[in-house]
């Protein structure tokens, strides 16, 4: 099978790099069984304000916001290619229906392709998988 991708299989993978760590970034902030749990302090927030943890959350937001802008700066034909890799990767298409993939991705596009693919907690592995799939 011969695929003439507009992006290229490295670019896919750096993409799929950096989605992992976001997804890494993200992970790490929750401990287990405590996801989104928010804590107040009462003695320390009657002290004053402090203010240390907001750097550190502004560089986890850095590759978030990094990621965002690469898959925004993709034309129509590239975004389409790279979430018909993320279908395959997830197995809702073969690599034999890459261009039937394709072709669904422009129909169904309606919004930031950017906030489509960064709504997948498993990105990474997606984009992964469906390279592997289609031997790239």
């Amino acid at each position: 099978m011969d695929i003439n991708l507009t992006l290229s299989a490295d670019t896919i993978r750096l993409l799929a790099q950096k989605a992992r760590a976001v997804a890494s970034s993200l992970g790490d902030s929750f401990e287990d069984g405590h996801e989104g749990d928010v804590e107040f302090d009462a003695d320390s927030l009657e002290e004053g304000h402090n203010h240390d943890g907001l750097a550190e959350e502004e560089n986890d937001d850095l590759s978030d916001e990094e990621l965002r802008e690469l898959i925004e700066d993709l034309n129509v034909d590239e975004s389409a290619e790279l979430v018909a890799i993320t279908w395959i990767g997830r197995g809702d298409f073969d690599a034999e229906d890459f261009d039937q993939a394709v072709e669904e991705a422009r129909e169904r596009a309606v919004g930031p392709t950017a906030k489509y693919l960064l709504g997948m907690p498993m990105l990474a592995d997606y984009l992964e998988a469906g390279l592997d799939s289609l031997d790239l």
